[in-house]
């Protein structure tokens, strides 16, 4: 058992990413100065533009680009961990004539940074979203669905997701059970677009994660104006122990496997389960390789 706390970062970020990365510097001597061990922001903080499009792809980093080292330097120097969003380069290039070369698509990543500036986990989202009018997968190169991204950190096991994984329930089931990943407590940052009824499905589905494989469920919104903020910390029982409003801003809440074992002895969810998660082909019945 063990307990870890958590700061999450709510804001908007801009087109400018040594502009996104003084704000996480900026949030990341704050959650060490509220005794945070942990600082997570939202989807794509090195990057971000209404319209995903070239200027997406042009602005994506490699993992040793200047970005990446700047939250290397700002782990070391803060003491704090960090799950950061980024645009992160791919080698995709065009193969059209009458396109200029160069990369057309980009990965939709995150880095967890432990303290010493060691990167401790990647994650390349997987499903992109492709719903609500939007297309991510014109510009987005997805994730291999084999990925799972749990690492360790002061005793606890944390897992990664990005934002519409939220709506595939087997994702954090994945994560959360404990044949495959077991994470203590599953970090979901997000760019959840505002809509008629998208604040009720963030937060019910980030809700239902919790408390369908108890587990703790941290899910940190870019604010507006695209996104809706309502960063949330949930225990395993679904319970919020901390949350936002849509105002940019800090939150800070600590994780208690302590709690997660009292639920379990309720609850026992997990354990009598009699279905397990496997990998799919690709939409269209397409083999994924």
């Amino acid at each position: 058992m063990g307990t870890l706390t958590i700061a999450a970062a709510q804001f908007a970020p801009v087109d400018d990413p040594a502009a996104n990365l003084e704000t996480v510097r900026t949030a990341a001597a704050d959650a060490a100065a509220r005794g945070a061990a942990l600082l997570v922001t939202p989807e794509y903080s090195s990057y971000f533009s209404a319209d995903i499009d070239d200027r997406f792809v042009a602005a994506a980093q490699s993992l040793d680009g200047p970005f990446v080292s700047g939250l290397r330097d700002i782990a070391r120097d803060t003491g704090v961990a960090l799950i950061i969003g980024i645009a992160e380069t791919t080698d995709a290039e065009t193969t059209d004539a009458a396109t200029p070369a160069g990369p057309t698509r980009f990965r939709n990543t995150l880095v967890a940074v432990l303290p010493t500036g060691e990167l401790a986990a990647i994650y390349r989202k997987v499903h992109l979203y492709d719903a609500f009018g939007s297309r991510e997968s014109d510009r987005i190169e997805s994730g291999d669905p084999e990925q799972l991204p749990v690492f360790e950190f002061e005793g606890l096991r944390i897992g990664l997701e990005t934002c519409y994984d939220l709506r595939f329930p087997e994702v954090t089931r994945r994560l959360a059970a404990p044949e495959h990943g077991a994470a203590d407590v599953v970090v979901l940052p997000a760019e959840w677009v505002r809509g008629p009824g998208k604040e009720h499905h963030w937060r019910t589905l980030l809700t239902a994660r919790a408390i369908e494989n108890t587990v703790w469920v941290v899910g940190v919104g870019q604010t507006p104006p695209i996104g809706i903020g309502a960063s949330v910390v949930l225990d395993p029982s679904g319970v919020a122990v901390a949350s936002a409003g849509s105002a940019p801003g800090t939150l800070v809440a600590t994780v208690d496997t302590a709690v997660t074992e009292a639920v379990r002895q309720v609850n026992p969810s997990l354990a009598l389960r009699r279905y397990d998660v496997a990998l799919r082909a690709r939409p269209g019945g397409a083999a994924r390789h």
